[in-house]
């Protein structure tokens, strides 16, 4: 707990058994009330070392996807009486030590939301991340940021925090199931007039962590460019696709989601 906020980290796992251990020990725990887990049906032993850590942990019966999962994991964490939920990524390619000053930027009302940014300082490049990662990060960035009006670092980190508030407010459950699921949170979270944070954040890039491939990729980054138009004409209000309708669905407290007790 910070400054009175009950501090939750949501972990969106998905075959993530060789480096969640070395993940969840680094959590300082005097600072978070609660780690929940997300299996996304991994197909290895994720689970059973969620057991053994006595992680919470929820198992989907069949993969949904990186943006079903996060859906998963914020409902859970405002389930357990979430302040403000930090999603860390289990495979140990963010550190998990900037949690609490994460948490903080958040606790003490300085922002709605905060990134964990690789761009900063130049961090992507000295953990490896791939050359045509790095050039289209910059690239798209730069593209939503002349379109959103705004001057983040990158947008497509994976490390991120949010209050309870954006959380319940922003229509979530209309959002993609896939990778671009992050993206359209960022574009809703400026559209609903909430402010987000950074701080520099040291990455790795190894065999054992987790990345898209190349087609994929090239998939995401055109996504991230029809989000940032469809939030540009939004904005104007010359056009709204789905997410940016009133109508568009939040996430709801009493849908029920299946636990996995360890």
């Amino acid at each position: 707990m910070i400054n009175g906020k009950t501090i939750v980290v949501v972990m969106p796992a998905y075959n993530a058994e060789k480096t969640l251990e070395v993940t969840y020990n680094e959590i300082y725990k005097d600072f978070v009330d609660k780690v929940i887990l997300v299996d996304d049906n991994s197909s290895d032993n994720t689970k059973e070392i969620a057991k053994k850590l006595d992680i919470t942990t929820i198992v989907h019966k069949k993969n949904t996807g990186y943006g079903g999962n996060q859906k998963s994991c914020y409902l859970a964490a405002i389930k357990a009486g979430a302040d403000i939920v930090i999603m860390l990524h289990p495979d140990y390619q963010y550190t998990p030590k900037l949690v609490p000053a994460m948490a903080s930027m958040l606790a003490f009302g300085e922002y709605d939301a905060c990134l964990g940014s690789r761009m900063l300082t130049n961090s992507a490049i000295k953990g490896k991340m791939p050359l045509y990662k790095f050039i289209a990060n910059k690239c798209l960035s730069w593209f939503q940021n002349l379109l959103l009006g705004e001057k983040l670092s990158e947008y497509h980190t994976g490390f991120r925090a949010f209050t309870k508030e954006i959380l319940m407010n922003l229509p979530l459950k209309d959002c993609s199931d896939d990778f671009i699921f992050d993206n359209e949170m960022l574009a809703l979270t400026y559209y609903y007039g909430y402010s987000i944070g950074e701080i520099s954040c040291p990455t790795k890039y190894f065999p054992d962590a987790s990345s898209i491939n190349f087609k994929r990729s090239v998939k995401y980054g055109f996504g991230v460019l029809g989000v940032s138009l469809a939030y540009f004409l939004a904005r104007l209000s010359i056009y709204k696709t789905k997410i940016f309708k009133k109508d568009a669905k939040k996430l709801n407290i009493n849908d029920e989601i299946e636990y996995y007790h360890p």
